[in-house]
């Protein structure tokens, strides 16, 4: 009995110690694609608040222009929903809460009236949204680990398609925020119509000082910068998201591995008991026999 379960413990150490080896060879990984997604957001950092900026100051060179392309529906009878998830699990909670965000403000809009039209990138996202019976339009999926411009580019073509087209009048966003190595957040944005970002007192004045001259005008200006606009919003949600992704699952695998370790270490010290069980048992028969033939002399 006990040697048989010595069999089935070494099997079991055995099977945890080659989910160890898995474990920490994806926690290695993850942490290297780190220092790249980080140093890609902070290349991107710069395009993004220059075109903030740009659409800043025109919207306040001449308000009334800038309206026409900035207005807020009173009633949005209709809006679309970007989801933007990894194509791969194993990350913890960063694709659930992603996902838990996105179902309760799709939830939310269709108790206000409103049509919902839900696009999504990262497998995870269609998988689930599909699930809880939400129909996903569109899926991109392949690039959720290392997007590229070109590749927020074709999201936000398709997007904005139908808001271009007046079939929707809000196109929102659910992705996750990364901030630093130690946070990150889900939040929901919204895309078009454009909203003008709330600059710092300290940094932007509240009247622009001097003359300030634009060429083309600001509606013209405005009506061709909302399309680099979205792609720069998007691509930098798909850069903060690829960041998030790594290390939520970095996190997520040394969790694992140390777990393993843990469970790895208990069953030996299970197997070594039970040896020694098996072994004074041995000793025990042996020991028995012994005085049974010197009692039998």
């Amino acid at each position: 009995m006990a040697g048989g379960q010595e069999r089935v413990l070494r099997r079991r150490i055995k099977s945890v110690d080659n989910t160890r080896k898995i474990t920490k060879a994806m926690e290695l990984i993850a942490a290297s694609q780190i220092p790249r997604a980080q140093s890609r957001i902070a290349a991107n950092r710069p395009y993004r608040d220059g075109m903030r900026r740009i659409i800043i100051e025109a919207a306040k060179g001449d308000p009334v222009a800038a309206k026409k392309l900035l207005v807020q529906p009173e009633h949005v009878a209709s809006a679309a929903v970007l989801v933007i998830t990894g194509d791969r699990g194993l990350s913890g909670a960063y694709n659930a809460s992603t996902l838990r965000a996105a179902e309760r403000l799709v939830r939310r809009l269709q108790s206000e009236g409103t049509a919902v039209r839900l696009f999504a990138v990262g497998k995870k996202a269609t998988a689930f949204l599909r699930f809880r019976g939400l129909s996903v339009e569109e899926t991109f999926v392949g690039f959720a680990d290392r997007p590229t411009f070109a590749d927020a580019r074709e999201v936000a073509g398709v997007i904005a398609a139908p808001f271009i087209d007046g079939e929707v009048h809000q196109i929102l966003m659910v992705s996750t925020v990364f901030h630093s190595s130690a946070s990150q957040s889900v939040e929901v944005a919204q895309l078009l119509p454009l909203t003008v970002p709330e600059a710092p007192a300290e940094e932007t004045p509240h009247k622009l000082v001097g003359y300030t001259e634009f060429e083309p005008d600001v509606e013209e200006l405005l009506f061709f910068l909302a399309p680099r606009a979205l792609e720069s919003e998007i691509f930098t949600a798909l850069l903060d998201g690829a960041a998030s992704f790594h290390i939520s699952q970095q996190r997520a695998m040394a969790a694992a591995t140390e777990n393993a370790d843990e469970l790895a270490l208990n069953l030996k010290r299970i197997m070594n008991r039970a040896r020694q069980d098996s072994i004074t048992t041995e000793i025990m028969e042996i020991v028995g026999g012994a005085e049974a033939l010197r009692s039998g002399k």
